[in-house]
């Protein structure tokens, strides 16, 4: 295998016009925060992109995600503020090189973005009987998680930005939305038009983290040290 890290360019790469846009799809994805531009998203792509969502692999069939589709500004606000406070509370707890670092990256767009995606997960849905989750708990949330992945794809192909804000408590959002006891949050999405994509991840390029190569996470038959 190569260690390319940047498969997009490979020579190996498939000639077959649809496998190459699919992939180029995968490799331009980006979790986006500072390049929204604020401008509307026309609403048949906001359904094409929410269609891909809905149309994710669930454990059971049990399709156990819904989407809160958020534009409310003091709603909003009130969320970023949130964030902003659970960002200070994170970077607290940072060594003073990692703190460099960190006051360099933006960890959301929520104000920035058109609309915010709130997806969740209903544990309860096609219960108690749910085929195949039996013995895996969380098969239910890793269905919700196919979800977001088709969203987060298909907003790249429709040229849109897509940022997941995870600096949040779940008690707060499911207070701030309503959202039922039963019922958990598990992704707060910025959605909108983008000035440009970046070629390199943002935490990459300011230097949190470096990614490393495929051969490092290959095993073979078992798992090896």
């Amino acid at each position: 295998m190569s260690n390319n890290n940047s498969p997009i360019n490979s020579n190996h790469f498939l000639e077959n016009s649809l496998s190459k846009q699919f992939y180029e799809v995968i490799f331009k994805r980006r979790d986006v925060r500072s390049q929204f531009n604020g401008e509307p998203i026309p609403e048949e792509s906001l359904r094409r992109i929410l269609e891909a969502a809905h149309a994710a692999p669930s454990v059971g069939l049990s399709q156990p995600w819904d989407f809160i589709l958020v534009t409310d500004v003091e709603t909003k606000t009130n969320f970023q503020s949130h964030v902003s406070q659970e960002r200070k509370y994170f970077a607290d707890s940072l060594t003073e090189q990692e703190s460099k670092i960190f006051e360099k990256i933006k960890i959301e767009g929520i104000l920035e973005s058109s609309l915010s995606i709130v997806v969740t997960y209903d544990p309860t849905r096609g219960a108690p009987n749910v085929l195949g989750r039996h013995a895996i708990a969380d098969a239910g949330l890793y269905s919700v998680c196919l979800a977001i992945q088709n969203l987060w794809l298909a907003a790249t192909a429709e040229n849109l930005g897509l940022g997941w804000v995870s600096f949040y408590k779940e008690q707060f959002l499911q207070n701030l939305l309503s959202i039922p006891k039963t019922i958990r949050p598990v992704a707060w999405l910025c959605l909108g038009p983008v000035t440009h994509v970046e070629q390199t991840p943002d935490l990459e390029r300011q230097g949190w983290k470096k990614r490393r190569g495929l051969e490092e996470f290959i095993h073979y038959e078992q798992w090896s040290l």
